[in-house]
């Protein structure tokens, strides 16, 4: 695309609708990771005895691979939690279960591990998510955990603000480099993110400052990220405050709030503003980032805004053996389980593991999950030919 177009066209709904059906046709894992609607609409099409009833919590909504890392509270504190909460809603937990075991397995068959693996880590899945269900002030840090877990906690623990500055703004410390991932505001939304800068819970929550620190924006910027998300308003802010000491650096992420893909469960309420709603569920299921985003609204959109950190990393999984897929399995739905059993009492905790591993023998995972995720498998794997197919067959081929 010509340098010198216009910034509207190169943030047209279509030209982005455009790269996200390219980057989703990628690999079957990120076409899994992209199509959460189809998902849904796969589960809506089950009997509703398919798949058990848990009691209403706090679920992540799309928890796949990706959205599961490293996350920093604003002591410096790292713990592997559910990082992307977009999805967030009070549903059956079982969503969240059959999620990440679709995604874990979709990820191993590109790896290329054979199907005795996979039958091993939907066991694993189901015991580690059990165990974290049971036990859920438990430590992670405690367990023989996966060494890309391990790994990716040991890279977050080293980083510091050059390694972030140096992977989302070419190592630019004035402004935010414009060209094919930042473009320039237009009034509007300029107005918007001046209003956020000056909101007190920005100082407060997102910096963990005093309500009289100073922050100052630098710069800011419309940004093209994600996958599934892809399209929808997404603003970087370079920011520099000072309280009491040195001055120093922040980015700040602030992003559109959806509605939610997720069956809700009835009779329970819920905040209605989508964005307050992200973060009631994000404090329920990662502390770590929820107790540092708040909810806000741009230009009439309601967004969430929190700071990225640098020690905020997914986890990256491009290859693993039969042994670390199983590790990985066992210790990400113990995560997920531990997540969704703090909101139970014992009572709950009990009687929803019960029902998780009705029929199933010892270690096994239960016929239920391994039913669900391979008829899953079987629907998404023809839904990522037909859309390479029609990728294939579009003129404009891939966009970078």
């Amino acid at each position: 695309m010509n340098k010198h177009e216009p910034v509207v066209s190169r943030r047209h709904a279509s030209v982005l609708e455009a790269r996200r059906l390219c980057k989703i046709a990628s690999s079957p894992h990120a076409y899994v990771r992209g199509t959460t609607e189809r998902f849904y609409d796969l589960i809506g099409r089950m009997p509703p005895d398919r798949i058990p009833e848990g009691p209403p919590v706090w679920i992540c909504g799309d928890c796949h691979l990706g959205n599961l890392g490293a996350v920093a509270n604003e002591d410096g504190r790292i713990d592997i939690q559910i990082r992307d909460l977009d999805q967030t809603v009070i549903a059956n937990p079982a969503f969240d279960l059959v999620r990440l075991a679709l995604s874990l397995v979709t990820a191993a068959q590109g790896a290329t591990l054979p199907g005795i693996v996979v039958a091993r880590m939907m066991d694993a899945m189901a015991n580690g998510y059990a165990d974290g269900v049971e036990v859920p002030a438990a430590s992670a840090e405690n367990e023989q955990v996966s060494e890309i877990v391990a790994t990716t906690r040991r890279r977050a623990l080293g980083r510091r603000w050059r390694h972030l500055s140096q992977e989302r703004l070419k190592g630019k410390d004035e402004h935010l480099p414009r060209g094919k991932r930042f473009f320039e505001l237009e009034t509007p939304e300029r107005d918007g993110i001046d209003a956020l800068v000056r909101d007190p819970g920005l100082r407060t929550l997102v910096l963990a400052l005093d309500g009289d620190a100073r922050v100052t924006a630098r710069d800011a910027a419309y940004w093209i990220k994600g996958c599934s998300s892809l399209g929808r308003l997404r603003y970087a802010v370079l920011l520099e405050a000072a309280s009491g000491g040195r001055p120093f650096q922040a980015l700040i992420y602030v992003k559109e709030a959806v509605p939610h893909l997720a069956p809700a469960a009835p009779g329970l309420r819920m905040p209605g503003d989508h964005a307050e709603r992200v973060v009631a569920g994000a404090r329920a299921l990662s502390p770590n980032l929820g107790e540092r985003m708040i909810a806000g609204q741009v230009d009439g959109t309601s967004v969430t805004v929190r700071e990225l950190f640098p020690q905020d990393l997914k986890i990256d999984v491009d290859q693993f053996s039969g042994v670390e897929a199983v590790r990985i399995a066992d210790h990400l739905a113990g995560i997920v389980g531990r997540a969704h059993g703090r909101q139970m009492d014992k009572a709950q905790r009990n009687d929803w593991i019960g029902r998780l591993r009705a029929g199933a023998a010892q270690g096994d995972a239960p016929g239920w999950l391994w039913s669900v995720v391979t008829d899953l498998m079987t629907d998404q794997q023809r839904g990522y030919l037909d859309h390479c197919r029609l990728i294939a067959r579009d003129d404009a081929g891939f966009v970078s």
